[in-house]
């Protein structure tokens, strides 16, 4: 086919050979099948801000960091320079997503470069070399659903672990080749610490996962697994291999804030008490 223009400075850069065909168009990017170096890989084409349909962005880049103080400050009064590298972040953060899940052992596409605004990346595909399918086109068993779902939501822990929360994860956003699930699209990846939202997407993502295996085992649904997770994680024993259950019951002592501030006040009262002896001691 016709080589798309935003992927002509690749095929310039001898990073693309030929592009086969369109795979798919979606909210924040078009997604190409091309040949590179003799091999089969996809090139993920980003839509600019004022094309690209994803709601909210803006909670996604809360706590973002930008260590160039010039950029930051450009990117704040929303200049045209401040957008472009807005635009350049946004792109770039799917690219060290990637690597970075990868290193902390969740299965997502490798990555082989991203520039002017298109990545280049690992084509999954089956046992027949096609392009594998998305989770929500792929029946299976009860067992295998239980099974899926326990390595899925153990990618998610891996990747809160790692720092980041995906923000976007579905049936939509999981591609399943012979060897299981492999999770795709982080563009919109959070920081788990800087992001106010973070536990809102965290869970949503594995609600989401655990209705959709639930259609399959039923015995998954009303699992707290998110509550489960999180509070694993504030509590600093979430590790990348923790068991889950799905059992979670939530602290429900309320504090008696009368009772707090008469301990409180007990407390200052002691120390002025303690105060005041010792100014005696030394008079």
């Amino acid at each position: 086919m016709k080589i798309p223009k935003r992927i002509q400075p690749l095929v310039d850069n001898g990073l693309v050979d030929d592009v086969v065909r369109q795979l798919m168009s979606g909210k924040e990017a078009d997604v190409y099948i091309v040949r590179s170096g003799g091999e089969t890989r996809c090139a993920k084409v980003y839509k600019e801000a004022s094309k690209r349909s994803f709601k909210q962005a803006v909670l996604y880049q809360e706590g973002r960091k930008v260590r160039d103080t010039r950029l930051a400050r450009a990117m704040a009064r929303g200049s045209k320079y401040g957008r472009q590298q807005q635009e350049d972040t946004w792109q770039n953060a799917e690219v060290d997503a990637l690597y970075r899940l990868a290193s902390a052992g969740v299965r997502v596409p490798q990555p082989y470069g991203c520039l002017d605004g298109v990545l280049l990346m690992e084509l999954i595909t089956d046992e027949h070399g096609e392009v594998a399918p998305r989770l929500c086109d792929v029946s299976m068993t009860a067992a295998q659903a239980l099974e899926d779902h326990t390595v899925v939501l153990r990618y998610v822990v891996r990747m809160l672990v790692a720092g980041l929360v995906h923000g976007d994860l579905s049936e939509f956003n999981v591609l399943v080749d012979d060897n299981g699930p492999v999770i795709i699209d982080l563009p919109q990846a959070v920081d788990a610490a800087a992001n106010n939202n973070a536990f809102s997407m965290l869970e949503r993502d594995v609600n989401n996962m655990t209705a959709y295996y639930g259609q399959y085992a039923p015995e998954l649904r009303g699992r707290r697994y998110a509550d489960e997770i999180w509070a694993l994680y504030e509590d600093g024993e979430l590790h990348a291999d923790s068991e889950l259950h799905g059992k979670f019951v939530a602290d429900e002592h309320v504090t008696d804030v009368d009772e707090l501030m008469q301990n409180i006040q007990a407390v200052l009262d002691e120390e002025q008490d303690r105060l005041a002896r010792l100014r005696e001691s030394e008079e």
